[in-house]
């Protein structure tokens, strides 16, 4: 039953390359129609073999709350429209995915991913070479710059509802963090330096020429975007009373209490399209189409992944044996989290790691499990739920982005693998 989800992983990496097939990928019912025909002999199967449970509990509530935070983090931040179309120089284009990689720790990656990614594709919109930035700012903004609180990546929330304290990485993975950033960040603007010296005469003249200054409209979405951190921070059993199990005479919360969280989601998704004017959005260039697609591919994810989670968890007393050392767990985790969902994975391994009867990891584990889910969802598009988002929205633009293997090949092994390895060597 592992084979499912390895078509469902190959028909994502595969078909786009295939003439003809390809053009039918594109189109999102599609991708739709693979994740069931994969996915619902997998979940019979699963039902009948006594597991519905783990079923239920992988796309109620592990999916659903997956997809309702990105559709929430990509509504609100859609609803922003910074408009702007800056010299598109090295060092400008540096800074702006400087100022995302500081702000995903704090909105997220995907709220930062989706609040600077079309002022960037606009402020290069006349340069010939454009993919390594759209490259970079997948690795940059929408991966590892979430690295400092539990709201920057499911993981890390995760963890926290597990007993990490909330600025437990503020105080012990700054320093993973720095490095991390400083050397893509170096590795970008150099990259860049060098495109830009290659650009045609007529599009740096045109990039000058078109250059204009910042504005900002739909700024009620700053408001809607806090509630969604808040949301993702308060709304758990650490602050509601009606959402812990030993409340109830039966040890169990309501189906609905579990889901407080996304309900509120939901509201201030309504809530952001009602109070942000429709020219705003065109403006923007908004699109249900990234997020709707992040939504078809990763319920065939979700849906066939469930027996590699199983998988794991019932052979995680023999890959301890196996797995002494914490930097053993920065790559285990790290390419599980790029192929599966990183939030389970880093749960996995976490419980493999924490001493009997402890709900956390030791400070080494949980810093090498962190680092893994992170900075590894950056290996490939399906590895964090942005990278796909940003993919989407950079073709929607005219921006013709590698193929699955391409951005492997092309860009994350080459550079992003490096960088980890020398951080790796650092830090753990």
């Amino acid at each position: 039953m592992l084979i499912p989800f390895v078509v469902m992983l190959l028909c994502i990496a595969i078909l786009p390359l295939i003439p003809h097939v390809g053009e039918w990928w594109e189109h999102n019912l599609h991708k739709l129609y693979v994740s069931l025909i994969l996915g619902v002999p997998v979940g019979i199967w699963l039902c009948v073999n006594g597991m519905s449970h783990e079923l239920i509990h992988q796309m109620i509530f592990d999916y659903v709350p997956f997809i309702l935070l990105l559709m929430a983090l990509f509504v609100t931040t859609g609803g922003i429209c910074i408009r702007g179309d800056l010299k598109a120089t090295p060092l400008t284009n540096t800074v702006i995915m400087a100022i995302g990689w500081a702000l995903a720790s704090f909105m997220g990656t995907t709220g930062a991913a989706m609040l600077l990614i079309r002022l960037l594709i606009q402020t290069i919109s006349q340069r010939k070479y454009k993919v390594h930035t759209i490259l970079f700012f997948i690795a940059i903004v929408a991966n590892c710059g979430g690295l400092l609180s539990p709201l920057g990546d499911p993981p890390l929330f995760l963890l926290f509802m597990k007993g990490a304290p909330f600025t437990w990485w503020l105080q012990n993975m700054v320093g993973e963090w720095l490095v991390t950033g400083a050397l893509l960040l170096l590795a970008y603007f150099l990259v860049d330096t060098y495109f830009y010296r290659k650009e045609p005469t007529e599009n740096i003249q045109a990039d000058v020429r078109e250059a204009g200054k910042l504005q900002m409209s739909g700024l009620i979405n700053i408001f809607w975007l806090l509630c969604v951190v808040a949301s993702t921070f308060f709304i758990n059993d650490n602050y509601l009373p009606f959402m812990r199990a030993e409340n109830y005479a039966n040890g169990e919360v309501p189906f609905y209490f579990k889901l407080t969280r996304e309900w509120i989601f939901i509201l201030i998704i309504i809530c952001s399209m009602l109070t942000t004017k429709k020219e705003v959005r065109v403006k923007n260039g908004y699109s249900w189409t990234p997020i709707l697609e992040v939504a078809c591919v990763f319920l065939g994810i979700f849906a066939t992944m469930t027996p590699a989670l199983q998988f794991l968890t019932e052979n995680a007393d023999a890959i301890k044996k196996v797995l002494s050392d914490p930097w053993q767990y920065v790559y285990t985790t790290g390419v599980l989290s790029a192929f599966l969902d990183n939030a389970p994975t880093a749960m996995v391994f976490n419980a493999m790691a924490a001493p009997e009867g402890a709900l956390l990891a030791t400070d080494p584990f949980l810093k090498a499990i962190s680092m893994g889910a992170v900075f590894f969802g950056a290996l490939t598009y399906i590895g964090n739920g942005p990278n796909f988002m940003v993919k989407s929205i950079a073709e929607e633009s005219g921006i013709s982005m590698p193929s699955f293997f391409g951005y492997m090949i092309k860009f994350s092994l080459i550079v992003c693998l490096p960088i980890y390895v020398i951080v790796q060597l650092l830090f753990i």
